[in-house]
Order: structure tokens, then sequence, then C-alpha cells
């Protein structure tokens, strides 16, 4: 039996970390298997399995960046960026969610005529390169679908001349700043598309709860990046500083962000099993709604 008492904070944070991995991945796999065991529509709830597995993916990819803590500047720049290209997917397979609970196919021009002409209304910096207002039509989804699968492109093709680069030994600050900025107006404009298509269908969305469902990928995205920019400013003011010879301030930082990163997915996994619950798809959903009209 192992005695608590003798633990040391670094021992006790790392069996708290994989406490919490291991709570991530037991609600993930419940809600995968519930949706599996009522595999009613496979062109939405295959979305929802590439979705709901975000949570888990972050905490156990974070939880190996712990295991090898003196781990190379290459090496961390990996892990970060398997969890960035899942996230790129999750995002183009939100919007195909979407798509298919409005019944919208891209691929075969089927746009219903109910949200044909709709005005979509773009902000700056947006209008720019866009009409202020635009109307609704096979050419804008078209558009807004683009504009979500660009970083889906972007992320990946990034990561491996980001690693390459790191690896034969050319990687200055400009060029990391340029990598940057690069993936943030790419992020951007992928997470801008979904919140002008939630806008404009707002109303048929409504019963698919899609805030709270888009308020999980935003909400893991939204933490991992702030918390991350917290800590280069701790790290920059000498509040988080190496008292180890053996350690590097950005090996503990990058320590940190692990940790916090797989207790947050604990979160992340349980509000998920509610907004990616199995109801609509095991007739749950609908008893509720006959017994309130009863």
């Amino acid at each position: 039996m192992m005695d608590l008492t003798k633990l040391k904070p670094p021992q006790i944070t790392f069996y708290c970390s994989a406490f919490s991995v291991l709570i991530t991945l037991h609600l993930t796999i419940q809600l995968v298997s519930q949706h599996l065991f009522h595999w009613k529509n496979p062109k939405e709830q295959k979305a929802i399995l590439v979705i709901v597995l975000m949570a888990p993916i972050y905490a156990v990819v974070s939880f190996v960046g712990l295991l090898d803590v003196k781990g190379s500047e290459t090496f961390f720049l990996f892990l970060e960026s398997i969890k960035e290209c899942y996230e790129a997917l999750v995002i183009a397979k939100f919007l195909a969610l979407m798509y298919s609970y409005l019944n919208i196919s891209i691929s075969k021009n089927i746009v219903p005529d109910g949200i044909k002409g709709r005005e979509i209304h773009h902000s700056f910096p947006m209008t720019l390169f866009q009409p202020h207002v635009v109307r609704l039509d096979h050419r804008t989804l078209k558009l807004l679908k683009y504009w979500t699968w660009q970083f889906v492109v972007i992320r990946p093709v990034c990561s491996i001349l980001m690693i390459a680069l790191q690896i034969v030994g050319f990687y200055p600050s400009w060029l990391s700043w340029t990598f940057t900025i690069v993936l943030n107006v790419s992020v951007s404009l992928a997470l801008y598309s979904l919140v002008i298509f939630y806008h404009v269908f707002a109303k048929e969305l409504a019963p698919h709860n899609p805030l709270a469902k888009f308020l999980c990928i935003k909400g893991i995205v939204f933490f991992c990046f702030w918390q991350g920019i917290a800590l280069d400013i701790l790290v920059a003011m000498g509040v988080i500083k190496s008292h180890h010879f053996w350690l590097e301030v950005e090996q503990i930082q990058e320590a940190i962000q692990n940790v916090l990163v797989c207790v947050e997915m604990v979160i992340f996994a349980a509000v998920q099993k509610h907004a990616y619950h199995v109801g609509p798809y095991s007739g749950e959903t609908k008893k509720k709604l006959d017994k309130k009209t009863e």
C-alpha cells in the first residue's frame, strides 16, 4: 500500500494528473459507448465521436509531456502540434455536424429553400475582404466551409515545417513569430465562420443545443491558449523560476501547462456528456418532449 504522506509535491502532482486523465478517459468512453450502442445517424454521430475525443487526446498528450519533463523544445513542439492539428479537425467536424442538422449538403448542392436568401452581416476586419451584407446561397455556404477547412490544412503544414526547422537548427525568433501570426489568423478565420453560421441559423439549431456544443470546443482552445500566455508572462516577470540545476524554466513552464490541461479536461469531458448526450439517438429526448406535450 502506498503511503501518501511520504510522497513529495512533484509525485503528488504527477499522480493527480494521472488520476485526472483516467477520469477523462472514463467519462469519454462512457459517452462514446452510448453513441455506438445507439448508432442511428452515422453522419452526425461520426462527427460527434471525433469532437468528444478532443478532451482525452489533449489529456493523454499532456500527460506524455509530464513523463519527460526534461524533454527538448522539439519534443514539446511535437506534442503541442498533435493537439492543435486535432483541434483543426474538430472545428471542421463541428461545422459538418451543423450542416447535417440543417440538412445542407455542399457536395450535392442541397440548400433548403427556407434558409436561402438570409442575410449574413460581416464585421471588421472581414469587411475589408467581403461586403458588409451577403445573401446566403450555396456559394456562401461553400465559402464558410473553405474558411473552416483552411485551418485543417495550414495547421499540420506549419507543424511539420516548425519541427523540421527546429531539427536542422534554423528557428530564429522572427520565424517563430511568423508562424504564430499565420496560425492565429488561420484559427480566428475558422472560428469566425462557425460564429457566423451560428448567428444565421440560431433558431433552427436551437433544438440541438449548438451553443453548449461550441463552447466545449472553444473552451478547450481558450483555456489552453490563454493560460499558455499567462504562464509566458509569469516566466518573463520572474514569478516562475527554476530551482533545479537539471531543469530549465521553460521545462517547468511546460510541466505546469501540462498539469493544468490534464485537470481541465476532466471538466470538459463532464460537460461534453451533457452537450453531446445520446438522447436524440436513443429516443430519450423524444420521450421527454412527448411528456411535456401531454
